[in-house]
């Protein structure tokens, strides 16, 4: 709904004036060209449960590194295109990376879903390989199976609930302005420098879970006090995310040289 893309065009605007002169940084529109359609998301309808990336990870499992090791190759493809001056490549990692990034900590992606599907399906998720394996969950009995679908989506189902969050999101930002919001600057690089990506990805995600939001959001709804946390807290700690995933990319292309 066009989240992903608003923060693209946000995050672009904060890194630009600390790129340096000599990257060519790819331009909004060729990044946002592997989003939609040509991004992680489209994935999942072309080709559902092949190759498709899993953008979940639980903030209170620390050997749960599987979208953390995802970032990090986009962050070294990246940098291996700014090096070789590969523009194409250079956006479309620019795009997958953000959107790992974005998904990764939105709160909705903190919950074990792939936990509860294999509960649920009393298999692994790499068996829905069909829309329709994806869409209707099987059962051993057909109350089972309405059990079953009616527990994922139903009223306050999992992936019910999950939609609905993001629908939240989706909504306080349609009309909110981005722009104001702390941008990225040289203590960020700083920061950068000294700790590496990794580690301040952790400390951002962390700091989105403590708030607890979609703990919220599962005993009230979408709130006046979600939406507030959401323009002025979480978008914001994304959007620097984003940034420091992209400026990541270029430190190591510059450390190579």
């Amino acid at each position: 709904m066009g989240v992903h893309q608003r923060i693209d065009r946000v995050a672009r605007r904060h890194i630009v004036t600390h790129v340096p002169h000599e990257v060519n940084f790819p331009l909004y529109r060729d990044i946002v060209h592997f989003e939609g359609l040509n991004g992680p998301d489209g994935i999942k309808r072309k080709s559902p449960a092949q190759d498709e990336p899993w953008h979940y990870i639980n903030p209170d499992d620390p050997t749960d590194t599987n979208l953390l090791e995802m970032i990090d190759d986009h962050i070294e493809n990246m940098a291996e295109a700014l090096r070789t001056d590969n523009y194409t490549r250079v956006a479309f990692e620019a795009a997958w990376m953000a959107h790992a990034i974005t998904d990764g900590l939105t709160p909705a992606h903190h919950f074990p879903l792939e936990e509860k599907l294999e509960q649920l399906r009393g298999e692994g998720i790499e068996t829905r390989t069909s829309t329709k394996e994806k869409i209707v969950l099987p059962g051993e009995t057909p109350r089972h199976k309405i059990k079953n679908n009616w527990e994922y989506w139903g009223a306050k189902g999992v992936m019910t609930t999950h939609f609905s969050f993001e629908l939240g999101v989706a909504t306080t930002l349609s009309g909110a302005r981005l722009d104001g919001i702390h941008r990225f600057d040289v203590g960020d690089i700083a920061q950068l420098e000294e700790h590496g990506f990794r580690e301040l990805f952790l400390h951002i995600l962390h700091d989105i879970h403590s708030m607890g939001m979609y703990e919220e959001f599962q005993k009230k709804g979408w709130t006046r006090h979600l939406a507030r946390e959401t323009k002025h807290e979480l978008v914001p700690l994304i959007i620097k995310a984003v940034c420091t995933g992209w400026y990541s990319a270029i430190l190591k292309s510059q450390a190579a040289k």
